[in-house]
């Protein structure tokens, strides 16, 4: 997750020339505070830039989960259309909320979640991204409490209005419900895209937990066995009570190994799956915000055409109600042209996002794959290296004991 922030970040870097605009962002140090119920982890949060509405160079301030979460909705209300990063999910299990490890994943997914917002080319001009990242903890707090009406949507929340907009939407014409849905040929190709790949990808991050969890169970396996021969050699004379010592040995060497490897996977394969896992999610949730507009975009197309027709049947019977009907058509009007413009600007940063969305993922699955595959050698390397540098002195055990001399005589 950390060589897939970088990559994120990358051109953003604290490292650039001063005259190269840069925003770099690093979540770090966690803390828990408070106790029971009550109790959380803090992050801070160091920001380092040179963009001019900034206060400074380098600003450090302490947030919460809830403070992602606050900016995650702001950005998700403000900027339609646009796959507003997700955020890891809390821990279900009590017991495992406060874990040195869930900690660090937690850490790493928001570090991740903010650089994807600081290097997005409109996100990063977010005025609520530079509240996040500057204002002290106390405004912070009150804007948290002042959150009223649609900034309570949820993303997540949009998945049951998906369903819904799909298969229903009131007719003006025909006075009853027919199912009205987008269904251009590249709207139902993306549609398509995104649930296959969510798919393959819930299945991929299954099986590399799986992984994990069989690396630690070997792992496991391995320093119990270990332990088992060491006492088992202590009952031994020489020369085998060294060679099951040193068999013990190594295998408790190789659980450690097994056990760090797992946790590499973890973190730098399994990780970035489930990122992308909710990324889909998200996108997923634009899909269904495309969906309402699309929707309301129709209905007041279609109010606005009946009320023109009114209009017109009103000025052919020279109706005093004339000057009233007009009002409210070129109200109704300027609602429809809005309402238009919503749905195009939706449409064109969709494009835009999908083009980001993908060459992103290629570059960091590739990352994450690649890792994978080099972590997997590494173990494998070291396995075989330890096996075969005991086989001597196992031999060498075998070859002098009793029941092997005679079964070499003639």
């Amino acid at each position: 997750m950390e060589q897939q922030r970088n990559s994120v970040g990358a051109t953003l870097s604290p490292r650039s020339p001063s005259s190269q605009p840069y925003l770099s962002v690093s979540v770090t140090d966690p803390v828990k505070l408070g106790n029971g119920v009550q109790a959380y982890i803090s992050y801070r949060v160091i920001t380092k830039t040179n963009f001019p509405e900034y206060q400074g160079p380098e600003k450090i301030v302490i947030r919460r989960y809830s403070d992602f979460v606050w900016l995650r909705d702001r950005l998700f209300e403000k900027y339609k259309g646009i796959f507003i990063p997700p955020l890891p999910e809390k821990s279900a299990v009590e017991k495992f909320r406060f874990s040195a490890e869930f900690i660090e994943m937690r850490r790493q997914a928001l570090d991740v979640f903010i650089n994807r917002i600081a290097s997005h080319p409109e996100l990063q001009q977010s005025e609520d991204l530079r509240t996040f990242l500057q204002a002290d903890e106390e405004t912070m707090e009150r804007f948290r409490s002042q959150e009223t009406g649609i900034f309570k949507k949820k993303p997540s929340d949009l998945m049951q209005i998906f369903k819904d907009v799909q298969t229903k939407v009131s007719d003006v014409v025909l006075g009853k419900e027919k199912p009205v849905e987008e269904s251009t040929p590249e709207y139902e190709k993306l549609k398509h895209y995104i649930f296959e790949l969510e798919n393959h990808l819930a299945e991929a991050q299954k099986h590399a937990f799986r992984l994990v969890k069989r690396h630690r169970e070997l792992g496991q396996s391995l320093s119990d066995f270990g332990k088992a021969v060491k006492l088992l050699g202590a009952c031994e004379g020489e020369p085998t009570g060294k060679a099951f010592s040193d068999l013990g040995t190594k295998s408790e060497l190789l659980s450690i190994k097994l056990q760090k490897e797992a946790h590499q996977v973890l973190m730098n394969f399994e990780e970035p799956l489930k990122d992308y896992v909710r990324s889909v999610q998200s996108i997923k949730a634009t899909i269904a915000e495309r969906a309402i507009v699309f929707r309301q975009h129709c209905e007041l197309a279609e109010t606005t055409k009946l009320k023109e027709i009114n209009l017109d049947k009103l000025m052919l019977t020279r109706s005093d109600k004339v000057g009233e009907a007009e009002v409210e058509y070129r109200g109704l009007k300027a609602e429809s042209e809005e309402a238009t413009r919503r749905f195009e600007t939706i449409v064109k940063r969709m494009n835009e996002e999908m083009v980001r969305f993908q060459e992103e993922k290629t570059e960091e699955m590739g990352v994450a794959f690649h890792e994978f595959a080099k972590g997997q050698a590494r173990l494998a390397n070291s396995v075989a290296d330890a096996w075969r540098g005991l086989l001597p002195k196992l031999e060498s055990c075998s070859s002098s004991s009793p029941a092997v001399a005679r079964s070499k005589e003639p």
